[in-house]
């Protein structure tokens, strides 16, 4: 299955939430995408809801269905609790990190910088967006690429990163200094209806 390249405001009103965490896509038509849109009101079943579930967190981090089965399976075998170990890895993900740091305002625009070899870890050029991030790694702007055009945009932008990061603006890198708790991640989630989902 490819990776969707559309406009994310169609996947986030098609799930009615907001892929971007702004609610910018849902600000005009908190509505269904196409012709009928506003007219599917109709109550969802249980299948129904945790299918959505599970959509919205898919593009939300812009994993496509293969990488998101395997990164669930992966969480069953860890220890805690299988929905939150399952966003803690989406989230220890490379493009997800260079997300939280600050270096691209979507994840969508730190896949793109991954992929083109602008993200180092640990002083080697990474350009898989999959990456795993280990607790305690340097995740960093290539030396030739701290002049990127996009980074600075992004970087003036930020008010305020999570807690689970570090940066240096110098040096423009930082860390992974833990994994996220529970209540540091989208509380609009019900990652239950996810678990559900893969095992019904």
């Amino acid at each position: 299955m490819s990776r969707y390249t559309g406009p994310s405001r169609k996947q986030a009103r098609r799930v009615g939430f907001s892929i971007l965490e702004n609610g910018t896509e849902l600000a005009r038509r908190p509505y269904g995408p196409g012709q009928h849109g506003q007219d599917r009101k109709g109550k969802l079943s249980n299948y129904g809801e945790q299918l959505k579930e599970k959509q919205k967190v898919r593009f939300l981090y812009g994993v496509n269905e293969r990488q998101f089965k395997k990164t669930f399976n992966e969480a069953s075998k860890m220890k805690g609790i299988h929905g939150e170990n399952f966003l803690r890895l989406l989230e220890s993900r490379l493009d997800n990190v260079v997300y939280r740091l600050g270096l691209a305002t979507t994840r969508r625009a730190a896949r793109q910088l991954v992929n083109h070899g602008h993200i180092t870890v640990n002083g080697k050029k990474v350009d898989i967006p999959s990456y795993r991030v280990k607790v305690g790694d340097t995740v960093a702007v290539k030396e030739n690429s701290k002049d990127h055009p996009a980074i600075k945009a992004a970087l003036e932008k930020i008010t305020k990163r999570v807690e689970f990061v570090t940066f240096d603006d110098k040096k423009l890198e930082g860390k992974l200094v833990r994994l996220p708790e529970r209540s540091e991640l989208n509380a609009d989630i019900n990652e239950s209806l996810i678990v559900e989902f893969y095992n019904r």
